[in-house]
C-alpha cells in the first residue's frame, strides 16, 4: 500500500521518541509490518523513477476552497453530524465530478483540522530544547573574482542562542535541503523540529492548511524531524533567526567576503559561527554551550546514509541534445536529441539518466543567463560515429591547439581512434589529461591507441613527468608490447 508521506513522517517521529510499533500501527490504522517498513528505512532521499507516473488529477483551487467552505460550516453543526473525509471525498465525486484520489482529500482535510488547532501552544513550543529555527538572508560575496548574489542559510537553535550559517545559490528546495543536511552535520545531530517562514520551497500555509514541497517532505522524513510553517507576515514567531541572520550578516560578512570558491565561503562561515557561539550566551544568561548540551540532547542522531537532496524532471532533448531546466540549457550530447531523458537538480550538480538510469552526462548546475552547460565527453559518441563532423563540432574550443590541428589532418579511421581512445581515458583521469596524452603521441608522430593514451593520461592527472613535456614514448612502446625493445 502507497503511504502518504505525512504519515510516513508520524511513522518515524513516533519511533525515534520510542512509541512502541504496535501503537503507531494502532494510532495510524496501519498493518505493524508498514509502520516496520517506513521507522527501519535507513535512506529516504528522492530515487530517481522508474517509469513516467500515471497521470491523476490533483485536487484543483476550486474544489479546495469547496472542502474549506464545507468545513467551515461544520463548526456550527453538532459534532456527530459533522463531514468525515470521505463524506467529503463521496459528495467531491457525486456533486463536483473529482477524479482525484481518496487521500488527497484525507490530507487536505487533515492538514486543515491541524491548523486550527496548532495555535495556542505555538511560542512554549517555540523554545524547547532540540528545536531550531531557519530562514534566508540575502548577501553579496566576491567568488574566484566574480561578485555573486548569495542566500544565506541561517538555523538557530532559540533555547541555546546557538547559530548555524551556509552560502547557497538559491533558495530552491534542493539548495534548502542541502544546505540544511550540511548544518545539521556541523551540529552533530538533528532538531526534532523546525520552524520555518512560510516559504513556497519548502511549505506554504494559507488558511491554515500547509502545502509542503515532496523534496522537503523526504528530507524531514528522512532525519526524522518535525515542522511548523509561521503564519504569513508574521516574522516575529520566529524572530530568533531573523534575529540571527542580522547578526551573523554583520559579524562574518562586513566587508564582503572574497574567496576563490562556495565552499572556501561555507568554511569560513562553519568558523566564524563557531567563535559567535563560544562568546555569546543564552536569553538565560548561561553561556551557549551550556544550554547547547540540553539542546542537544533533546535532537536525534543523525541517520547512517547523508540525504541526497535531488529533484528529478523530466525533459525532452532538442535537435541538438540540449535539455533546458529551470530556464538553463544543459547539453545531453547530439546521440541523444529528440529523447526524453531524466534531469537529476542537485544544488551543485545536474545529472542527465538515460534508460535504465544509465548515466548521460554529469555537468555543474548553473545560475542566471549564460551558455548552454557541457561536458566535451558527451560530444564525442556522436563524433566517433561521424569522425568527418569533428570540423564543425564544438568540441574543438576544449582541445589543445596542436591536437585539433594533427586531428584535423587524419583520416576518418584515424579521427575516430583518437577520439575513441580519449573518451575511454577521460573515464579515469579526465577530459583534459586525456587531450594531453593524446597530444604528446600525435607530437611523437604516432595515431593515438587506446593502451598509450589510457598509461599518459594516468600520468599527466597524477601530475607525472608527462605533464611537462617531452616524454619519450619509446618507454610505452616497450611496456604496452610486453617488454619488447623500441626500435629507434
Amino acid at each position: 500500500m502507497t503511504v502518504p508521506l505525512d504519515e510516513i513522517n508520524d511513522i518515524r517521529k513516533m519511533d525515534a521518541v520510542g512509541v512502541p510499533r504496535a501503537e503507531i500501527a494502532r494510532r495510524l490504522s496501519l498493518s505493524r509490518n508498514t509502520v516496520a517498513k517506513y521507522a527501519d528505512m535507513a535512506d529516504m532521499s528522492p530515487a530517481a523513477p522508474e517509469a513516467r507516473p500515471r497521470a491523476r488529477r490533483a485536487l484543483g483551487p476550486e474544489d479546495a476552497a469547496w472542502i474549506d467552505a464545507v468545513l467551515e460550516a461544520d463548526l456550527g453543526a453538532p459534532r456527530k453530524q459533522r463531514h468525515t473525509a470521505k463524506r467529503i471525498y463521496d459528495r467531491l465525486v457525486g456533486e463536483r465530478g473529482y477524479e482525484g484520489s481518496y487521500s488527497t482529500v484525507q490530507r487536505r482535510v487533515r492538514a486543515w483540522r491541524d491548523g486550527r488547532r496548532a495555535g495556542a501552544g505555538y511560542l512554549e513550543l517555540e523554545w524547547a530544547p532540540g528545536t531550531a529555527q531557519a530562514d534566508f538572508g540575502n548577501f553579496e560575496a566576491d567568488v574566484a573574482g566574480e561578485r555573486l548574489a548569495l542566500k544565506l542559510l541561517v538555523v538557530s537553535l532559540p533555547h541555546s542562542n546557538a547559530r548555524y550559517a551556509r552560502a547557497c545559490m538559491s533558495q530552491r528546495s534542493e539548495c534548502m535541503c542541502e544546505g540544511l543536511s550540511r548544518i545539521f552535520e556541523q551540529v552533530g545531530r538533528a532538531p526534532a523540529a523546525l520552524v520555518l517562514d512560510n516559504a513556497t520551497e519548502a511549505g506554504r500555509m494559507s488558511r491554515g492548511e500547509v502545502t509542503e514541497s515532496r523534496l522537503f517532505s523526504l528530507f524531514r522524513a528522512h532525519y526524522r524531524c518535525a515542522s511548523r510553517y509561521c503564519n504569513p507576515y508574521s516574522g516575529n514567531e520566529k524572530g530568533s533567526v531573523e534575529n540571527a541572520v542580522g547578526f551573523i550578516r554583520r559579524n562574518l560578512l562586513v566587508p564582503v567576503p572574497s574567496v576563490g570558491s562556495l565552499e572556501e565561503l561555507n568554511g569560513l562561515l562553519a568558523a566564524g559561527c563557531e567563535r559567535l557561539n563560544a562568546a555569546s550566551r543564552c536569553r538565560d544568561g548561561r553561556p551557549v554551550a551550556e544550554a547547547l548540551a540540553e539542546d542537544l540532547a533533546a535532537m536525534a542522531a543523525l541517520p547512517a546514509d547523508p540525504f541526497d537532496a535531488v529533484r528529478w524532471v523530466r525533459a525532452r532533448a532538442d535537435k541538438r541534445g540540449y535539455v533546458t531546466v529551470d530556464g538553463r540549457e544543459y547539453v545531453a550530447g547530439p546521440a541523444w536529441h529528440s529523447r526524453e531523458l531524466l534531469v537529476g537538480v542537485r544544488a551543485a550538480t545536474v545529472e542527465i539518466l538515460a534508460d535504465r538510469g544509465r548515466r548521460v552526462a554529469l555537468l555543474p548546475r548553473a545560475w542566471g543567463a549564460g551558455e548552454p552547460v557541457r561536458n566535451p565527453l558527451s560530444l564525442v559518441p556522436a563524433l566517433v560515429a561521424r569522425p568527418r563532423a569533428f570540423g564543425e563540432s564544438t568540441i574543438r574550443r576544449d582541445m589543445p591547439a596542436g591536437l585539433v590541428e594533427a586531428v584535423d589532418r587524419m583520416d576518418a579511421a584515424g579521427r575516430r581512434q583518437t577520439l575513441r581512445s580519449i573518451s575511454r581515458a577521460a573515464k579515469a583521469s579526465g577530459f583534459e589529461a586525456a587531450c594531453g596524452a593524446a597530444l604528446r603521441v600525435v607530437e611523437g608522430g604516432r595515431v593515438p591507441d587506446d593502451a598509450t593514451v589510457d598509461v599518459l593520461a594516468r600520468r599527466i592527472a597524477a601530475g607525472g613527468a608527462e605533464a611537462e613535456g617531452g616524454a619519450d614514448l619509446g618507454v610505452y612502446d616497450g611496456f604496452l608490447k610486453g617488454g619488447g625493445r623500441h626500435a629507434g
